[in-house]
């Protein structure tokens, strides 16, 4: 039996080659398929939501998500887009404001659980309104929450009951954000959408979205993570994703530094003191990525004599594009984003050059602690 079988769940082309992509089904078990001459299969995504309440999140590349955004224009929605709070920047989604139409749309940060503890929700809050803003993106509200710990939740499931009276709710997310766990953490603690998918009718889905009843009759509807090449998180492979995703409240870790100082964030950040007095640099990144202090005229061979074994991640396999970087003079104590790393606060009145390959996820922004 050589010709496709289709997933009944979804309507995907089952494959065994890319468990990122619709219709993924290990090679055993379509193999199996295939030779009982089986019609009746679920992909493995489908079929974890099926048996187990589960999410399983899928890749979409940039044009098919901008045909699935063109169609949230025409629709009555609730528009949720997940983002990553140590890549903000990066994966707010801002094609949107051409798609949202008449909707509404909210931002949900993700990983909250990560800031320390002294951390302020309204200085977070406000920083991502005026990033938003900036992009001319106006969401009608704000959520912090960790999908992991599930913290915050009830908040923004209330959120969702009272807005979705009328009509559905869309989960849309850059990959990497945390949207398909944070999905499965809503549907975790809300038992009545658990009850629905175990008792109803599989529920609709297409090779696009998962659409999971609510009680109300409409449906909250999970589509594919977005990927986007200026996320460094798509530049790495799967074990340094590991490394350099914190798992605890981040530490600082405090550095004094002179002008004609450089600091590397393992191989993949750099920030070199241009000018400025004598000061403290407070890096909030993974407990256990490497941070090293030289002079800079040692950095650029300290580097490539280093990248990939001491200097890692990268792994020395990684085709990572050269470190690249840009300038930025403090006005005010301020943060230098690292996206999908983390920051390093620094005074006032210090003129700095920060670097990350291709220079992806640089910015700053007022300090938040």
């Amino acid at each position: 039996m050589d010709e496709d079988i289709i997933c009944i769940g979804c309507g995907a082309v089952l494959q065994s080659d890319d468990p990122q992509k619709a219709g993924y089904l290990p090679k055993s078990a379509l193999e199996k398929a295939k030779n009982e001459e089986n019609t009746d299969v679920y992909c493995q995504r489908c079929f974890k939501l099926r048996h187990y309440n589960e999410i399983m999140p899928v890749d979409l590349n940039n044009d098919n998500f901008l045909a699935l955004l063109n169609s949230l224009a025409e629709k009555k929605a609730l528009i949720v887009n997940v983002v990553d709070l140590f890549d903000f920047s990066n994966s707010l989604l801002s094609s949107l404001k051409r798609f949202v139409g008449n909707n509404d749309f909210i931002l949900v940060g993700n990983k909250f659980d990560l800031f320390p503890k002294n951390s302020k929700q309204s200085k977070i809050k406000d920083w991502m309104r005026q990033e938003a803003n900036r992009m001319g993106l106006y969401p009608k509200d704000i959520f912090l929450v960790s999908a992991k710990k599930k913290l915050n939740l009830e908040s923004l499931i209330s959120y969702i009951n009272d807005q979705s009276q009328d009509k559905d709710v869309y989960f849309v997310g850059t990959t990497n954000v945390g949207k398909s766990t944070l999905i499965n953490a809503i549907i975790d603690m809300m038992g009545d959408i658990q009850n629905l998918i175990t008792t109803s009718r599989f529920p609709g889905t297409t090779l696009d979205q998962i659409e999971i009843p609510l009680e109300n009759g409409h449906f909250l509807i999970d589509t594919p993570g977005i990927m986007t090449d200026n996320q460094l998180a798509t530049h790495l492979n799967a074990k340094d994703l590991e490394l350099i995703s914190p798992k605890k409240p981040l530490k600082p870790a405090t550095y004094q530094l002179l002008p004609g100082n450089t600091l590397f964030l393992a191989g993949l950040g750099r920030i070199d003191y241009l000018k400025g007095e004598s000061t403290s640099f407070t890096v909030y990144v993974a407990r256990n990525m490497y941070v090293h202090r030289t002079k800079t005229t040692n950095a650029d061979a300290f580097y490539e004599k280093h990248k990939g074994e001491l200097l890692a991640p990268p792994s020395p396999d990684d085709q990572m594009a050269p470190l690249k970087g840009k300038e930025f003079k403090t006005e005010f104590k301020s943060d230098l984003l690292f996206g999908g790393i983390g920051f390093v606060t620094v005074p006032k009145g210090c003129l700095v050059k920060t670097y990350t390959p291709d220079g992806i996820g640089l910015g700053i922004r007022r300090a938040l602690i």
